[in-house]
């Protein structure tokens, strides 16, 4: 089977990001698939492009295509919608050009790209596969990024014309089942979100990264990711406000976004020694930076919608075997309480947080031993070699369907 993907912010485990589908395309290919991904070379963390990439790259089954897409994702909103519409139609054109494709996945967010890929999969006369990853626009709704009555009526127009048209519509978290259902989706999948926890080794032990930045004997608190609006990332400075008379505690965030200068500008201001930024890394990285951590924070805006995600970064954080500070309520909270790996804090609220980070430094074996907890149930629950076989079933059952 010749799968093909099209998606803007792919990322391989060699660049900064989300790597669920370089991850996902590696496991099939392993099951004797073939995956062609077409992707843009502008990075969606940082809104550039890495000088050195490369339009076309193979590897053992996979070829990623990188077209051309417009570089200021960062600017605004309108610069966000000139990239997203400049990646609809180079993609079109590219993945018109692939030969021999038995079906055509299309993933959100952006979900602009989804109309690409039913439009391709239409004319190759192949199943088309939508992959729900954000509730957009219901998310930028609720976070007052979309404020404009004709762009929220035409995106919601999209969102209920894809998930009707879609052959098989799969999400990553249970919580966005309802949603989809009730705006016309009829075949719909749970993959959730996972990891492989082969790249976050339980013997490493974090020392080089701490000697690297003189934090040897700190208590480290961790946040990885997205700096953007939807992260409520000023919580977690006031949360390191809170405790800057605990010398042992120190803060890192690592990533990049379009809060990221912002923020550092409040930590200036707030005169804070407790925090550092630090720039995203490679995912295959993120295993030694993890290691040094003696806990990890996970935090979105205290927006209703949100409870119905399962953001990446607390699987890999269980992977890890760190310690969680969950600043988010839902279905990712059963999660993390059934696991009993973590301190679930009510979002927005920075004391909460800061008692929270308070407790599990005063209590270090307890520390520990949640974080040891939601190693071994992540790997028995949200194993990524377990979710690319579910994958796999569904991309099978819907091309055997399709005839």
């Amino acid at each position: 089977m010749h799968i093909l993907l099209i998606h803007q912010a792919f990322a391989t485990i060699d660049e900064a990001g989300g790597t669920r589908h370089h991850e996902l395309a590696r496991a099939l290919v392993q099951e004797g698939q073939r995956v062609t991904i077409i992707a843009s070379p502008i990075s969606y963390l940082t809104g550039k492009a890495d000088r050195e990439y490369k339009k076309i790259v193979q590897e053992n089954g996979i070829t990623i295509f990188r077209v051309s897409t417009y570089p200021a994702l960062h600017r605004s909103f309108f610069h966000r919608l000139i990239s997203f519409f400049s990646f609809m139609n180079s993609s079109f054109f590219q993945a018109m050009r692939v030969p021999e494709v038995d079906l055509v996945w299309g993933t959100t967010p952006p979900i602009f790209q989804g109309l690409t890929a039913w439009a391709v999969a239409r004319l190759k006369g192949v199943p088309f596969v939508f992959e729900v990853r954000d509730l957009w626009p219901a998310f930028a709704i609720a976070v007052g990024v979309l404020k404009n009555k004709t762009l929220i009526r035409l995106s919601q127009g999209l969102e209920k014309f894809l998930y009707h048209r879609a052959d098989a519509l799969i999400v990553n978290s249970p919580g966005f089942i309802e949603h989809v259902r009730q705006r016309g989706a009829t075949a719909v999948h749970l993959v959730p979100n996972s990891v492989d926890p082969a790249m976050f080794p339980p013997h490493e032990d974090g020392n080089a990264f701490r000697q690297q930045h003189g934090w040897k004997n700190k208590f480290l608190v961790l946040y990885t990711g997205a700096h953007g609006m939807s992260n409520d990332l000023p919580v977690v400075i006031e949360a390191a406000e809170l405790l800057k008379y605990s010398e042992d505690i120190h803060f890192v965030l690592l990533g990049d976004g379009k809060e990221k200068p912002a923020l550092m500008d409040l930590v200036q201001q707030k005169g804070l020694q407790n925090i550092t930024f630090l720039p995203s890394v490679e995912k295959k990285e993120i295993g030694a930076v993890m290691a040094a951590a003696n806990c990890c924070i996970a935090i979105l805006k205290p927006i209703d919608l949100y409870k119905t995600t399962y953001p990446n970064k607390v699987f890999d954080y269980m992977a890890a075997g760190k310690a969680i500070v969950l600043a988010i309520d839902g279905v990712i909270r059963e999660v993390v309480e059934d696991a009993r790996c973590g301190i679930f804090v009510r979002p927005g609220d920075a004391a909460a947080m800061a008692q929270a980070i308070r407790s599990l430094y005063g209590a270090p074996k307890k520390c520990e031993e949640m974080g040891q907890r939601g190693r071994v149930y992540v790997e028995q629950h949200f194993n990524r070699q377990s979710t690319a076989q579910q994958l796999l079933q569904v991309l099978q059952k819907v091309v055997k369907k399709n005839g």
